[in-house]
């Protein structure tokens, strides 16, 4: 196509759904129009020596807005927008258990109301599932920006819970979209709890939620799915026996791995990091994570994602069990993972599949993970060869910590693009915030 543009991204090395290439995309009203641009622009960036990417997405975060946004050290959408595109994310979908939760319109409008004006990135919801929402859900999963029904099968961070088999049937016989679980199994958490009633080390929380609670829930989320036909997204898979298990039933169900089960191993993180490694599901020893990987080398995992669940240092503080359970992430989430393309655990191709087609592709977001005309203009543009250590001073959230900072990475985010304009460039954020809700196939 030929003409005149607002935006040519011109010299880099574009990573497109069929390989890397040279590229001189061509950017009008928000929009991809061309991967070989010939006209002129309004503003053309040299990207010699970058790569650039489909705007990234992280699928899976906990930002702390409605009700709990007043607090010291709390994440709010304008602070967890700003990470995100500081690291080089273009999208991200946030969870429900806020402080007020995310299960009806309304609480959903008030989410959507804070996108506008406060957001540096595009955002999606997901609406929490509840005992008592369950007849509205199919009319709710169709609301605009609402990426999907979230299900709390095991207790974690929030107030959400829906852990009996007769109520998880019930949600997935509401609605038709792909139901995204946390899939601990709750029966045995709680069996399990009292165990550690006098306390311990931050190491037994993996003892306390173990690999069978896991496998369990796992195992049980899929038997369901295969009752109703309804399709199923777990998340955060943590362990070998269900990367074995669920390999056999990819067909129906899809699966999310963090960042953390990718890159950290018990008992090591517990020992570096103490509370700052305490999450759900925990950080397990080192067979899962070499499993992980061989599920990403084989195709089996769909996304990739941080879950982003910042808590002020005091909550963290506190001893275990009392300490908070979640981690921050959504800003290191590109910087560790570009960190493992250059290890060579993966390459940069695999990389996109995972944090941009995939979770497009998972949750039906319209118009992202690809660079392809026609779609939208979001850009993620990487040094490779950039090395740099993760400095808490680099880090946009308010409660200042995270569990990578101190480390060194080689491949860095150098400039973020948001429906073509250049919202993140070498660390400085430009202009003001113009994310807005994700479309998504109802």
């Amino acid at each position: 196509m030929d003409g005149r543009y607002d935006l040519i991204i011109e010299s880099g090395t574009a990573v497109l759904p069929w390989g890397e290439a040279p590229a001189r995309i061509g950017v009008q009203g928000g929009r991809i129009a061309s991967l070989d641009a010939r006209g002129e622009a309004a503003r053309v960036i040299d990207a010699t020596g970058l790569h650039v990417l489909p705007g990234l997405i992280d699928p899976h975060v906990h930002f702390r807005d409605s009700g709990a946004a007043e607090l010291p050290g709390v994440e709010t959408m304008a602070s967890g927008t700003l990470g995100a595109v500081l690291g080089g994310i273009t999208a991200v979908f946030d969870m429900p258990n806020t402080g007020t939760p995310a299960v009806d319109a309304a609480s959903l409008a008030a989410k959507r109301e804070s996108i506008a004006g406060r957001a540096w990135c595009h955002v999606g919801l997901y609406v929490g599932a509840t005992k008592g929402n369950i007849g509205a859900l199919g009319d709710l999963e169709a609301l605009p920006g609402v990426c999907a029904v979230k299900v709390f099968a095991g207790s974690s961070t929030g107030n959400l819970l829906v852990e009996d088999d007769a109520s998880i049937e019930a949600v997935m016989r509401s609605g038709r979209r792909r139901i995204a679980f946390h899939s601990e199994d709750e029966y045995r958490l709680q069996a399990r709890r009292e165990a550690f009633a006098q306390g311990g080390s931050f190491a037994d929380h993996a003892v306390w939620r173990d690999p069978e609670c896991a496998a369990l829930g796992t195992r049980r989320i899929v038997g369901l799915a295969r009752r109703t036909g309804r399709p199923a997204h777990i998340l955060h898979v943590s362990t070998g026996e269900e990367f074995g298990f669920l390999a056999d039933h990819h067909d129906l169900v899809s699966l999310e791995v963090l960042v953390n089960h990718l890159t950290q191993s018990a008992p090591e993180a517990y020992e570096r990091l103490g509370a700052y490694a305490v999450m759900n599901p925990p950080i397990r020893e080192a067979r899962h994570r070499e499993a992980a990987w061989r599920a990403v080398a084989s195709g089996l995992v769909d996304t990739i994602g941080s879950d982003h669940a910042p808590h002020p240092a005091a909550a963290k503080a506190r001893p275990w069990p009392e300490t908070a359970a979640g981690l921050t992430g959504v800003q290191t989430l590109l910087p560790v993972m570009l960190e493992q393309v250059h290890q060579g655990r993966l390459n940069l191709s695999r990389l996109v599949d995972l944090m941009a087609a995939g979770p497009a592709r998972i949750y039906g977001a319209v118009g992202k993970g690809r660079l392809a005309v026609g779609y939208d203009a979001d850009f993620t543009l990487v040094d490779l060869g950039k090395r740099r250590r993760i400095e808490t001073n680099w880090l946009a959230s308010p409660c200042g910590w995270s569990p990578f900072a101190g480390d060194i990475v080689t491949g860095w985010p150098v400039m973020t693009i948001i429906a073509g304009a250049a919202v993140m460039v070498e660390d400085e954020v430009i202009g003001t915030p113009m994310g807005r809700e994700v479309l998504f196939r109802s």
